[in-house]
């Protein structure tokens, strides 16, 4: 792997190997000469163009993030343990009289939907997110009006005795920011819109000398803000979107975690230059993937520069129900598993209460795991590539001369979903098949769309029920697995099932006992030695392994005993798929249920490690378990099975209802897999997020909507004659 190092400040890099140049330029360097695929940015001709932060250590020592990848890292650390949870050591930034930081709780937030003019309906939604328990209220404030208006929303809110530190959403306004900055505990700024112009996907071309004129922009713009924001002990969020990043950076870093960070990174060292550090940074985006890969290239930056400003978490534009659930939990729970992470909000397109338990409970789950510093023991980590998604794809089971029965269906390339079945269930066969979601033709099952890949049979039907056995038949038939442990299957064989055993039980004389040929599951932790490991290497006919950690087991941490595993079985070239299992205990309710999988198994799939999941909760119906399970492959961008929403959560920028806009295009829209639809309340991330997005709904200007089709404004419609059909026509 080629390595550059950069002495600081930049004037040229040199890397092992030979064939980078840099020039020299104030803030940035132009990559000469490129060997191989090592190269960062955007093309520009033969020109490539990366970007650098200032360092105050004596080099910045830079790599791939993996091989081949385009992007290159600091190399550095991303958070205190790759085998452990611990809390990353942040400095205390002050809200208001609410201390935020590693020293205290993870705090939680939301952000009202009402118009800021409105100050009664405005002051009424705050008070009732502070008696849910919110930390802290961000409230989006457009313009004058707006600002004054926050004057007045202070003054009740006090005169109510309600002190919750309340913060300014600020896009494109200045001198807001600083009007506003006198009654506000806290200012969020957006850095893609604070001080450049509304992104309109142009490719911009920079002289050196042109690049410093914008930071200088940038800084004369900002900088009144940050001495305001000292003068009066106020905090700010340098809070970066992907979906409002500024042609400019995007012209330097394409539209990337990479830019996200450097767009950030300009406005936080104009807050030190000028001795500001009451700030704290976040790296928002719809897509959980990227939105993690780039808290995690920020946090390298920080570690390298000796920086320790705290996290904002949020997934934005999550959208509602079990989705917004999901999304939030993959990216939120995916960071506070590597101990990152010191306030959260959890984006969801409903009204702004119902944003505070799923908070609380991602809160709670990170408080936890740092408190515990669940993990495994220490191990090296070599093949994980976790600032770029590069999925590990385990072996799809291949078939073989001679065997009766097709196994290549038992687990799906993009992700496998599995379910544990009961003896219950196979007496009424049909209902059995359309819960695995399977297509009946006359009675007959048939794999679909988003079909279960597999079930697991604890307790197998005695050989003599006929009807029983006739069902599981029929599944095997059409290439679905069935998977039982090796007690059941040497009791009461079953023809072509699959065989789940320990690592115990492989090592064994037992599996003599069973026919020549039969292909074999195991469970295992993760956590054992890797003697025990060794015996994989020596069995035949493994078609996967389940990855299971009992839930409640207090210290072992379900994310590090995987990572560890995943690095064993690289290390040994052993190439198995890998099913992330979880057995819920029968307390656990559907939102428990959904942030525990996402968190936990999310927090894997987003580094490519898994080939699938296999949920179980004895108190959950069995139809929610299997589409929580797919809605986890689709939130980590895996397996698409439905149609996908990026759905802002409203704010008083919303120029329409959005919970009922939403809730019609999802009525109209559903029935189309693989599509993404961004139903969005305002412009200001509008076209950005439509880099996820198929089509878009977005509010253009008051009384108006604009449709697009990607990043493209296809039409302008007057929300009284906009008729659902124009959005289905396109």
């Amino acid at each position: 792997m080629a390595t550059g190092m950069a002495p600081a400040p930049l004037s040229h890099v040199k890397v092992r190997g030979g064939g980078i140049g840099f020039t020299k330029s104030v803030d940035f360097a132009k990559v000469l000469s490129v060997p191989g695929a090592l190269r960062t940015g955007s093309s520009r001709g033969r020109a490539l163009v990366v970007r650098s932060s200032s360092t105050e250590s004596d080099t910045m020592e830079l790599e791939p993030a993996s091989e081949g990848s385009p992007l290159l890292v600091p190399r550095q650390k991303y958070c205190e343990s790759i085998h452990q949870t611990r809390r990353r050591k942040t400095r205390t930034v002050m809200v208001g009289n609410v201390a935020l930081g590693s020293d205290h709780p993870i705090r939680i937030q939301t952000m009202t939907t009402s118009d800021t003019k409105d100050v009664a309906k405005t002051v009424e939604e705050v008070m009732r997110i502070a008696d849910k328990g919110a930390d802290f209220v961000r409230i989006t404030v457009q313009g004058k009006k707006e600002a004054d208006a926050c004057f007045e929303i202070k003054n009740t809110l006090v005169q109510k005795n309600y002190n919750i530190p309340l913060v300014a959403d600020i896009h494109f306004a200045p001198p807001v920011a600083l009007r506003v900055a006198e009654c506000f505990d806290k200012i969020r700024v957006n850095p893609g819109n604070f001080a450049d112009r509304r992104a309109q996907f142009e490719k911009l071309e920079y002289t050196e000398d042109d690049y410093e004129k914008e930071l200088e922009h940038i800084e004369k713009v900002f900088s009144p803000l940050v001495e305001k924001c000292k003068k009066y002990g106020r905090a700010m969020r340098i809070g970066t979107n992907h979906g409002s990043l500024s042609d400019r950076i995007m012209s330097y870093y394409g539209d990337s975690p990479r830019g996200m960070v450097e767009s950030a990174l300009e406005f936080a060292r104009i807050c030190r230059n000028l001795d500001f550090h009451n700030f704290v940074f976040s790296m928002k985006a719809s897509n959980p993937v990227v939105m993690v890969q780039a808290y995690r290239l920020l946090v390298a930056e920080m570690y390298n520069l000796g920086w320790d400003y705290p996290l904002h978490l949020g997934v934005t534009e999550a959208g509602e129900g079990e989705d917004g659930r999901m999304k939030s939990a993959i990216g939120i729970g995916t960071l506070l598993m590597d101990g990152l992470g010191d306030t959260i909000r959890v984006s969801l397109t409903e009204p702004p209460e119902e944003e505070i338990d799923p908070c609380r409970r991602l809160a709670n789950l990170g408080t936890q795991a740092a408190n515990l510093q669940i993990g495994v023991a220490p191990f090296e980590e070599k093949h994980r590539r976790y600032f770029d998604f590069q999925r590990r794809s385990g072996q799809l089971p291949l078939q073989k001369e001679g065997e009766a029965v097709d196994y290549r269906g038992v687990l799906h390339r993009d992700g496998s979903v599995l379910m544990s079945v009961s003896l219950d269930q196979l007496k009424a066969p049909e209902l059995l098949y359309r819960s695995l979601a399977a297509k009946l033709v006359v009675g007959m099952p048939f794999k679909d769309l988003a079909t279960v890949d597999s079930i697991l049979l604890r307790e197998l039907p005695p050989v003599e029920d006929a009807e029983a056995r006739l069902a599981l038949k029929r599944l095997v038939d059409i290439s679905m697995g069935v998977l039982t442990p090796l007690s059941e299957q040497l009791t009461k064989p079953l023809p072509h099932a699959i065989v789940l055993v320990t690592l115990d039980e492989l090592s064994s004389d037992a599996k003599k006992l069973l026919p020549e040929g039969t292909r074999f599951a195991v469970t295992l932790c993760g956590d054992e030695s890797y003697e025990q490991l060794d015996v994989l290497k020596s069995v035949d006919n493994i078609t996967m392994l389940l990855h299971n950690v009992p839930y409640g087991e207090e210290k072992t941490g379900r994310v590090h005993a995987a990572r560890r595993l995943f690095e064993y079985l690289e290390t040994s070239g052993l190439n198995f798929p890998v099913i992330h299992h979880i057995d819920f205990p029968k307390s656990i309710d559907r939102d428990g249920l959904v942030i525990g999988a996402g968190s936990n198994v999310g927090a894997l799939l987003v580094d490519g490690l898994g080939d699938g999941v296999l949920l179980e909760a004895g108190n959950q119906e069995f139809e929610f378990l299997r589409d929580t399970s797919f809605n986890l492959l689709q939130g980590c961008r895996m397996r698409n099975t439905k149609t996908e929403y990026v759905s802002c959560p409203s704010c008083g920028r919303t120029l329409f209802d959005l919970q009922e806009i939403s809730a019609q295009i999802r009525e109209k829209t559903s029935h189309l897999p693989g599509v993404s639809i961004a139903i969005m309340g305002c412009i200001v991330n509008g076209p950005g997020e439509m880099a996820d997005a198929d089509f878009g709904y977005v509010g253009g200007a008051p009384g108006k909507i604009d449709l697009y089709v990607g990043k493209v404004t296809v039409q302008h419609v007057h929300i009284e004659s906009y008729r659902m059909d124009i959005l289905l026509q396109l």
